[in-house]
């Protein structure tokens, strides 16, 4: 549960954290030794741990994490001034999710701490290192569509379909409606096709 701070001095209050650790499998795995660090690494900087988030038998490449989805929640109510995780892929599922969290919790005023990278974007160097992640993430999205851009491309030139695979279309029963002077909307709803497939028939029949 959150705690609820008193109205005393913002610089007299500590600074609310909140811990996030996962493991992979619930077989021969424990969050204790990253609770462990992270706690002592809380007193030392004498920050006030206010909720503990912990996903048993998780992955990290899941998109779906109960624990992790409580603490964005609280985070967003802006009950939490710090995030403690043990390493980046306790937390991330990946550099992209990485960046985008820690855009959201720049603009949240959430200070974000990676035990074992020594990542803590409320300093000069964490922030430089938060830089460098969102450029590496940057040139990986880039790389990832001029490849996929160039594979569409060979294909087109090998002539595949690139797309959506095209509907079975009975093109005699269309050609027989358009000679009948029904519409390409009755067409559309007769058939259960797009106006946009009824449209495209109708194209290549002028064409041809």
């Amino acid at each position: 549960m959150w705690t609820t701070l008193s109205n005393a001095d913002e610089e007299d209050v500590a600074k609310r954290a909140a811990i996030y650790a996962r493991v992979s499998t619930l077989v021969g795995q424990s969050p204790a030794m990253q609770l462990d660090v992270l706690r002592e690494y809380a007193a030392r900087r004498e920050l006030e741990v206010v909720a503990e988030y912990v996903d048993h038998g998780v992955t990290g490449a899941r998109d779906c994490r109960p624990e992790l989805d409580r603490l964005m929640a609280g985070a967003r109510q802006r009950m939490v001034d710090v995030l403690l995780v043990y390493r980046f892929d306790r937390f991330a599922r990946g550099v992209r999710h990485l960046v985008t969290a820690l855009d959201e919790f720049q603009a949240l005023g959430v200070e974000f701490v990676s035990y074992s990278e020594s990542l803590d974007t409320s300093t000069p160097m964490g922030r430089a290192m938060f830089s460098i992640v969102a450029a590496l993430a940057e040139l990986e999205r880039n790389i990832v569509v001029e490849r996929s851009v160039e594979g569409q491309r060979r294909a087109r030139a090998r002539g595949t379909h690139v797309g959506r695979p095209r509907r079975e279309v009975d093109e005699l029963r269309l050609l027989s409606m358009l000679d009948e002077g029904q519409s390409v909307r009755a067409i559309a709803r007769a058939t259960g096709l797009s106006r946009t497939v009824v449209e495209r028939v109708k194209r290549e029949r002028r064409v041809a």
